[in-house]
């Protein structure tokens, strides 16, 4: 069967000067679509820039199984020593990325319930520390520095709070803004309706309404007060006629409260209820009535 061209099967950014030179494995058929010296070539190149074996034969079309059966054949020496140079080379590209992370960090999205509402960017200061152990292992290694002091800790204390309340002012302004855009949106929705409705009313509700806005406008300005309005139920004037207090259906006014106070010879609980009237249960009760 013949094998198709692959579309993926094209040159990765590595320079070819990087590259290790090696002699292809020989091989007893020569098959268009098998281990050709061209692809082998091509695969050497693959693993030096992805460092993974499955990704470099996905770019030459060509299984791992096929892969390492080949890194085994008698001849392949060669060919062995440059997978493992390209290996080197894939470490060192993940190296780089590392680097770049730590340096750069990476954007984080902050969501606020379940809309995107800001972005930031974390830095990962294990992995800054990882790099600086096995990069300066002088200074940052198991004898060099175990981490920051107690005065660095403390400026790194305060850098974290002094980022927080920046990032708190910023999302607060952001969520301020939204806010009053929403409560405008809802007001201009509120003002259309109303004058909806207001062109559909009949003269006389609209006259009504007219007087009632008139009307509270002038209490408004005579500053109206209806405590001292003797046509409001609220009027002080009235409040001794609302001087009877009540609890739970038991009417006590308070001039047969002082008066059976007064009596000395019948304490109060032993004189007899009103008609209709229940009796409260005292301490002196050795039972209900």
């Amino acid at each position: 069967m013949t094998r198709k061209a692959d579309p993926r099967e094209t040159r990765l950014p590595v320079p070819r000067g990087e590259l290790p030179a090696f002699d292809p494995v020989p091989r007893k058929c020569a098959r268009h679509d098998g281990w050709t010296a061209r692809r082998q070539r091509r695969f050497i190149e693959a693993l030096a820039d992805s460092g993974s074996v499955e990704s470099a034969c996905r770019t030459v079309n060509m299984s791992t199984v096929g892969a390492y059966q080949l890194r085994r054949q008698p001849g392949a020496e060669s060919f062995r020593a440059a997978w493992e140079a390209a290996l080197d080379l894939g470490v060192q590209r993940i190296e780089d990325a590392a680097m770049d992370r730590a340096l750069n960090g990476t954007e984080e999205t902050i969501h606020y319930h379940g809309e995107h509402v800001a972005t930031r960017r974390r830095y990962n200061e294990r992995l800054v520390m990882f790099i600086l152990r096995n990069r300066a292992a002088d200074r940052f290694g198991e004898h060099g520095a175990k981490g920051p002091d107690a005065i660095g800790k403390m400026e790194l204390e305060r850098l974290r709070k002094k980022w927080r309340k920046q990032w708190e002012r910023e999302w607060g302004a952001e969520q301020l803004k939204r806010e009053c855009e929403t409560m405008a949106s809802i007001n201009a929705k509120i003002d259309m309706v109303r004058a909806k409705e207001a062109g559909l009313e009949s003269p006389r509700v609209r006259a009504a309404r007219e007087a009632l806005e008139e009307a509270i406008a002038a209490d408004r300005a005579e500053r109206y007060d209806p405590y001292r309005d003797p046509g409001h139920e609220l009027y002080r004037g009235n409040r001794a006629e609302a001087e009877r207090e009540y609890d739970f259906g038991i009417v006590r006014e308070r001039e047969e409260d002082e008066a059976a106070e007064g009596d000395g010879d019948v304490p109060p609980e032993d004189q007899a209820a009103a008609p209709g009237v229940p009796r409260l249960r005292s301490l002196r009760d050795g039972g209900w009535d």
